[in-house]
């Protein structure tokens, strides 16, 4: 409280005060339970929310790296696809050049094209590989989103469940308090269903 001009404080604040100094008797006792029980509650769900909000932030930016890693995977692939198509291009050149040469030099461009076909073999394969390695980060990174809207939704119920215990403490409702435990209890399970992968 401030030592010079005045203090306006909330309802909220009257009663904790009330709750710490033991309440007046009578009803404040039960109400200061009630504020005591609640006040822990929220302190307890403010916790796991920010945590959770923390994992839902995690999650969204894992999910942004893996696309980015399985867009430049895709560049590669693409790369190579195209080193593939050059390889094809000239390879079908030198059996063009094969089929119209004289029969001394055919050997040379059978060669040729015997090695074209060699190395667009292992091109394929690497672009194959490459464009495997973009699908599974694609899928860490859909996993990733998934699990993040599963944080988001926790924050978002244990939210509404802090909101429901700032609501009980003011109007004194023993059935938004028993709204506020189910909220907390619904936030939890559908973070351990984000941390389940669920």
């Amino acid at each position: 409280m401030s030592g010079h001009g005045f203090h306006v404080h909330g309802p909220h604040d009257h009663e904790l005060e009330h709750a710490q100094q033991g309440g007046h008797g009578g009803d404040h006792t039960e109400h200061g339970g009630m504020i005591n029980q609640i006040a822990m509650f929220t302190a307890i769900i403010a916790t796991v929310g920010a945590l959770f909000g923390y994992m839902g932030g995690a999650t969204q930016a894992n999910a942004g790296l893996f696309k980015n890693n399985a867009a430049i995977k895709k560049t590669e692939a693409s790369n190579q696809w195209n080193y593939f198509q050059s390889k094809s291009t000239k390879q079908s050149l030198a059996e063009l050049a094969r089929d119209l040469s004289s029969d001394d030099k055919k050997p040379k461009y059978q060669d040729k094209i015997d090695r074209y076909e060699k190395e667009k073999n292992d091109i394929k394969v690497a672009a194959e590989k490459l464009e495997a390695e973009a699908t599974q980060w694609e899928k860490q990174s859909d996993e990733q989103i998934h699990q993040h809207h599963r944080w988001a939704q926790s924050t978002t119920v244990l939210q509404v469940c802090i909101a429901l215990a700032a609501i009980a403490l003011l109007t004194k409702k023993k059935w938004l308090e028993y709204a506020m435990f189910g909220a907390g209890a619904l936030g939890i399970l559908v973070g351990a269903l984000a941390a389940l992968h669920i």
